[in-house]
């Protein structure tokens, strides 16, 4: 109860959201689309799922410096993703630099920069992905220009990452000064701002974020491929720019507050991208199901997998996040 602040807005948002697809959808007219759906195409998508997880893991891994053996990040990708379907506020994220560090020789407050960082880049994949579709979507006079904007905003994200990086010693001066005042804060904030620049690094060395970038975009082009045999399952006239289009409204759906999971957000934003594309409510919410399928299969089996192998439960892990999260905030606010 006292973290209601902090879940109610998403369980609302989310159960509005389903509300919402529930007044509208005929199911009689889902159930026959999930019937008479492609499933060969299902099965290859679900398949390029696990080699997405794969390849997830060297993106990570190209972050972390190689420090980690590529094992341990692969089942540690999976089991952050599992633990982001079942636990509340994205704790899957800690759990992923609480569980490598276990695995591995880095340090917590090493690692979690480098999750900081991947989901700063992955919102910039994300926005080009969606308005590089939006012009052929929507074709609205002025869609090209947002996408150019977009695109301009995100250069300008990784240019201010890279002075960062370039300047820690002053932006770490700066911070040190104004936080003289609060001892505690100065030496939590000090030690993680060290290790973000340290993350940042990456973008100072262009050999290392060239293959950082490389990695990143071939994750990205398999889930395009992944979501295009999705949709095509239900919709042949399907293109690749839906799978692109689908593909960047799921994702910004996810960043939304919402049920572990992203219930609701995710097949309110991806469903929501398919209405707008053929106008049928009833198929875009079966193609939404198969999607979230689609992520609870590969992050359920690998994430599951790794964690018995390691001996962890989920209610296991629950429990030693909330320990973690409450020693931070006792060490801040002591």
């Amino acid at each position: 109860m006292k973290d209601t602040k902090r879940w109610l807005p998403g369980a609302i948002i989310s159960i509005g959201l389903i509300a919402v697809f529930l007044y509208f959808v005929d199911f009689g007219e889902m159930v026959d689309a999930i019937r008479t759906a492609n499933y060969t195409m299902l099965g290859i998508a679900f398949a390029l799922g696990f080699l997405w997880i794969a390849i997830r893991a060297q993106v990570w891994r190209t972050l972390l410096r190689n420090r980690a053996s590529y094992g341990a990040v692969f089942w540690t990708v999976g089991e952050g993703y599992f633990l982001n379907n079942f636990l509340p506020f994205r704790l899957g994220e800690l759990g992923r630099a609480f569980l490598l560090s276990r695995k591995s020789d880095m340090k917590f407050m090493e690692i979690l920069p480098t999750i900081v960082i991947e989901r700063v880049v992955d919102l910039g994949f994300t926005a080009v992905v969606l308005l590089a579709s939006l012009p052929f979507v929507v074709k609205a006079e002025g869609a090209e220009r947002a996408g150019t904007i977009v695109g301009v905003v995100v250069v300008l994200g990784l240019t201010l990452m890279y002075i960062l990086a370039r300047s820690n010693k002053w932006a770490l001066d700066i911070f040190h000064k104004l936080s003289a005042r609060w001892p505690v804060l100065q030496r939590v904030g000090g030690n993680f701002l060290e290790s973000f620049f340290a993350g940042l690094s990456v973008l100072t060395d262009g050999w290392l974020f060239l293959r950082f970038v490389f990695w990143m975009a071939l994750n990205y082009g398999l889930a395009i491929v992944s979501y295009y045999f999705i949709i095509r399952a239900f919709f042949p006239e399907a293109t690749m720019v839906w799978a692109m289009f689908g593909l960047g409204a799921a994702a910004l759906g996810n960043a939304i507050p919402a049920l572990p999971g992203g219930v609701g957000t995710l097949e309110g934003a991806f469903g929501g991208a398919l209405i707008l594309l053929t106008g049928n409510e009833s198929v875009s919410f079966a193609t939404a199901l198969s999607v979230r399928l689609y992520n609870y299969i590969n992050s359920t089996v690998i994430g599951g997998i790794g964690l018995v192998r390691e001996g962890q439960t989920l209610s296991g892990i629950y429990e030693q996040l909330k320990n973690l999260r409450a020693r931070q905030t006792e060490e801040v606010n002591p």
